[in-house]
């Protein structure tokens, strides 16, 4: 009884470490020490990697906006959604701050753009309720892929960030994939 005890308390903690209490996603460490094993697998099925980044279009605003508690209750709603979106071989991370990070193997930069099209969609489409308002926000998405645009966890992450920032720049609420 005692071994079971201290196997779950293992596991709690094992799960604590990995994820963000917020969002219900993979942290920064977990997507950090899974990157590289992702690739390595794509490698050896000759596959394709997407690479996922977006960010909540002006999150500072929001919270100046609104507060910090409803900054939080939005990003746990887009956790909610990126868990929803994404598939049991996807790694759904939050990277920090308002930014994820989406890695989905087996996945060619075209069906990426379609999946991150609809998550895109579908936070736009979100109503979050806090104290008797009706809260909206939009996201702006990057993408990069393995092997096209590189073979390296931080090039693909550089890559896909450029291309987030391509999208802020073209006006937010959009999905770009980066180009060489």
């Amino acid at each position: 009884m005692q071994l079971k005890r201290v196997e779950s308390l293992q596991e709690e903690l094992r799960e604590r470490a990995i994820r963000d209490s917020l969002t219900g996603l993979f942290n920064r460490r977990y997507l950090d020490e899974s990157f590289p094993k992702k690739i390595n697998r794509m490698k050896k099925k000759e596959s394709a990697l997407a690479v996922i980044m977006l960010d909540i279009d002006h999150f500072k605003l929001f919270n100046d906006t609104h507060g910090h508690t409803a900054g939080d209750e939005l990003l746990a709603v887009l956790g909610q959604l990126l868990r929803n979106q994404t598939r049991q071989s996807d790694i759904a991370c939050r990277y920090g701050g308002e930014e994820f990070v989406i890695l989905l193997a087996d996945t060619s930069l075209e069906v990426a753009a379609k999946r991150a099209e609809g998550i895109r969609k579908a936070f736009e489409e979100t109503q979050i309720r806090f104290e008797e308002k009706s809260l909206q926000a939009t996201i702006s998405i990057g993408i990069s892929i393995y092997p096209d645009h590189g073979d390296q966890p931080e090039a693909l992450i550089i890559q896909a960030d450029q291309a987030l920032y391509q999208a802020k720049s073209s006006g937010r609420n959009c999905v770009v994939a980066w180009r060489k």
